[in-house]
């Protein structure tokens, strides 16, 4: 494609790199396609762990000297991992690319872990999970998630247990580089006014490490039936997820699934958006969401509301479930669907970042890069016959309920938290 190149390396590192001639900035990654999925009970929040520890001091560089080099440049660091990977990235003047390049390359091969940071930095990460627990409408998916894939690695949070947070020690942070930050599992990605032979220069000049060459790596998923969760907390709304796993980025359908998404409710424009909100005014917090992995993705609907309300709401998103698998979306309806989601695309690939994350999901997920013209006909292509029979697929049993635990559908996952006593109250 054009602008976009890609270069292997003879050590088996993947360079990838698009040039944008009418920007000033770079963006540039340094991917490993290592998450939470990869990670075991016992050490279950090593992956986001990591992230944190990188920026903490290499044997040239405290942890304020990384940051102050790239911000003295007027560039930034950063990085997140994701359940399937984690991405070290910085930002700057294309005329900075390489300091940034040289920075990034010696926090991921060259950090100290000392003892006395791990056990500084597992106390900051135990406080940004109490946040997460304080947060019922972040903590409502990672329970959503746990349950829907309970049994599996895919449904471990990526932030990890307290009790291994205190338990990390040097040596299990090495010994996790050493068996999973390998060669076939690691990419350079960049997007901006940069040159793919001065990449390609810098990672032959700066990537000294002995990588391990290769890790036999397989994940896989196996399911359990769908249950009912209740989880009590200190708040003030009920909030309430029901879903059910579908299609992940391999299989093409996904799209279509993204399509039903934003006609059910993405946007204000979605039908469970006019009806519970618009209508009955009786959610502030009303969305569908698709959560997408390799093999697998989570479709599903959230609001939150007050007690009172939250079984009206419940009865109401049942009967648009009900629509939309018996009668066909209106040519109109669909067509607003595929605009917005194009539009949406389009619009966040006007910024650098966006665009490299999107080249490396790419590599990571189909190993090529996928043009943006095909996937925007791909959307155009999803029909009303594909909208009604996904429906079907996806929402084929209706039961409904007006009270905590008595939910019937085996398909779909229900989670709610609610105030303390509540329960009982409704008992």
């Amino acid at each position: 494609m054009k602008n976009i190149n890609i270069t292997l390396l003879p050590d088996g590192i993947k360079v990838i790199s698009e040039k944008i001639t009418h920007v000033k900035s770079f963006s540039l990654g340094f991917w490993f396609n290592v998450g939470s999925r990869d990670e075991s009970v016992k050490n279950s929040g090593m992956s986001h762990f990591l992230e944190h520890m990188f920026f903490k001091g290499t044997k040239k560089r405290s942890a304020k000297k990384i940051s102050e080099e790239i911000e003295s440049l007027g560039g930034y660091l950063n990085a997140f991992t994701s359940k399937e990977h984690t991405c070290f990235y910085g930002r700057g003047l294309n005329a900075h690319i390489e300091k940034t390049f040289e920075v990034l390359a010696d926090m991921v091969q060259n950090s100290v872990f000392a003892p006395k940071e791990i056990e500084k930095e597992s106390k900051v990460v135990i406080d940004e999970l109490y946040d997460i627990e304080d947060s019922p409408d972040e903590l409502i998916f990672d329970k959503f998630e746990s349950n829907t894939f309970a049994g599996n690695s895919l449904g471990m949070p990526i932030i990890g247990t307290e009790k291994n947070l205190r338990s990390f020690k040097q040596k299990d942070l090495l010994e996790y580089i050493e068996e999973n930050y390998t060669l076939d599992r690691f990419m350079i990605v960049a997007s901006g006014n940069i040159d793919h032979t001065d990449l390609v220069k810098f990672a032959k000049k700066y990537i000294t490490r002995n990588f391990k060459s290769s890790s036999q790596k397989t994940r896989s998923v196996l399911l359990q039936p769908s249950k009912d969760v209740h989880v009590e907390k200190e708040t003030q709304q009920v909030h309430y997820i029901l879903g059910k796993p579908t299609y992940g980025y391999k299989d093409l359908r996904r799209i279509s699934v993204a399509v039903l998404s934003h006609i059910l409710g993405e946007g204000s424009s979605s039908r469970l958006f006019q009806k519970i909100r618009e209508e009955n005014g009786i959610a502030y917090q009303i969305n569908t969401f698709l959560n997408s992995f390799f093999d697998i993705s989570t479709f599903g609907v959230y609001l939150s509301t007050n007690e009172k309300s939250v079984f009206k709401a419940q009865k109401l998103i049942f009967e648009e479930l009900e629509k939309i698998k018996h009668k066909k979306v209106t040519a109109s309806e669909l067509d607003r669907a595929k605009e917005y989601l194009v539009g949406n695309m389009l619009m966040s690939l006007e910024g650098t970042t966006n665009r490299m994350i999107r080249m490396a999901h790419q590599m990571i997920y189909f190993g090529k890069i996928i043009p943006v013209e095909e996937t925007v006909n791909k959307i155009y292509k999803v029909t009303k016959e594909d909208i009604r029979d996904l429906s079907n697929e996806l929402f084929g049993r209706r039961s409904l309920t007006d009270k905590f635990g008595e939910f019937e559908d085996c398909s779909l996952t229900r989670v709610i938290l609610f105030p303390k006593n509540l329960l009982h109250k409704k008992a």
